[in-house]
């Protein structure tokens, strides 16, 4: 009967830093360590066995917490295959290239599939099941970060602030008769980043920018008409979708990347919130159009504020800036100005079903 092939290598007891000479042999169910001081046996399948790699040392957790290191990787591998000693398939499939390559097509189709409708799915599911005091105060908290970040006092006379908040009020309430309608807090702010910009946050909180009140003067009902378009994101809870998403997403790509990708992860979570989904935006306009139309006012008053943002757009281009800020209503991620001008200008009222 053959001898089983032996191997030196450097034990440590898990105690003390010191290495100690040792002669490793794998007898049947048993690996065989034997020392200057005695003989130690361990079973196989309770031994933490390195796993094969390309580079560096092979270091083996034995169970009672002792360690075995070999500085000759070959020489361990080897040692091991000689032994008998089969590895598993994961360690197989690591190191074929074809493996490597089917995994990480699997892994581009998964979070293809996850991206496209896994994400978009479970975030509008879980979104509707956020009691609504805590979407107030994640809305509260959103509040305090823009103050901070993007927004000042509004410069707009008190009196011109009330009237406009008079009246969409009493355009909700004309829609509304029931007083079905989601809870709302309208606050007016400055902010030269944002410029002429309307946004919704969870809880009920719309902003509206000095600089749009100032482009839609002379035309109250459309100024009604964006804060409706808010107030649909408000009712469909898309900012807070949003959120959930950008949790998810971060969750995502941690599994995906690991524990030290946090920085890496936080980047597709912004990408990912930085604006509403198309069909959110055409949901909102539906509900302003809704709105305007319940409260006696014609959607296509909208038309005036597509035509200003166009406007404002063409002369920031112009003058060399920006034609998008970094919550503006009118950002690429809308629907098109001719399609939403189209939507407003050709509404209808569903006909009642029977």
């Amino acid at each position: 009967m053959n001898a089983m092939p032996r191997l030196p290598s450097t034990w440590f007891d898990g105690r003390s830093p010191r290495a100690q000479a040792c002669d490793l042999c794998i007898e049947g169910e048993e690996l065989v360590l034997t020392l200057e001081s005695g003989v130690r046996r361990y079973p196989v399948r309770e031994v933490r066995w390195a796993e094969r790699r390309s580079h560096g040392q092979r270091q083996s957790e034995l169970p009672d917490g002792s360690l075995i290191q070999h500085a000759d990787a070959g020489e361990w591998d080897a040692w091991r295959q000689a032994s008998g000693q089969r590895e598993g398939a994961v360690v197989g499939w690591m190191q074929s290239w074809r493996a490597t390559l089917v995994a990480m097509v699997a892994s581009v189709v998964f979070l293809g599939a996850a991206w496209t409708w896994g994400v978009p799915w479970l975030s509008q599911a879980l979104a509707q099941q956020v009691p609504h005091s805590l979407e107030v105060r994640l809305g509260e908290q959103g509040m305090q970060q823009l103050d901070r970040l993007f927004l000042q006092p509004s410069a707009l006379p008190a009196q011109q602030q009330e009237a406009l908040r008079t009246r969409f009020r009493s355009a909700v309430e004309r829609a509304f008769p029931e007083g079905s309608s989601p809870a709302w807090q309208l606050a007016f702010h400055r902010s030269q980043a944002l410029g002429a910009n309307a946004f919704a946050l969870p809880g009920g909180f719309i902003v509206i920018t000095d600089d749009l009140v100032n482009l839609l003067t002379d035309q109250p009902d459309a100024i009604t008409g964006v804060l409706a378009h808010e107030l649909g994101h408000v009712h469909h809870r898309h900012g807070l979708d949003l959120m959930v998403r950008a949790s998810l997403v971060s969750a995502l790509v941690g599994v995906v990347l690991g524990d030290a990708s946090g920085f890496l992860a936080s980047v597709p979570a912004t990408l990912a919130t930085q604006a509403y989904s198309r069909d959110a935006e055409r949901a909102a306009d539906a509900f302003a159009a809704q709105l305007l139309e319940r409260s006696g006012v014609s959607p296509s008053v909208m038309v005036a504020f597509f035509e200003r943002i166009r406007q404002q757009e063409e002369t920031d281009q112009d003058d060399g800036g920006h034609g998008d800020t970094t919550l503006p209503i009118a950002i690429a991620s809308h629907p098109g100005h001719d399609e939403r001008t189209r939507f407003f200008r050709e509404w209808q009222r569903e006909p009642a079903r029977p």
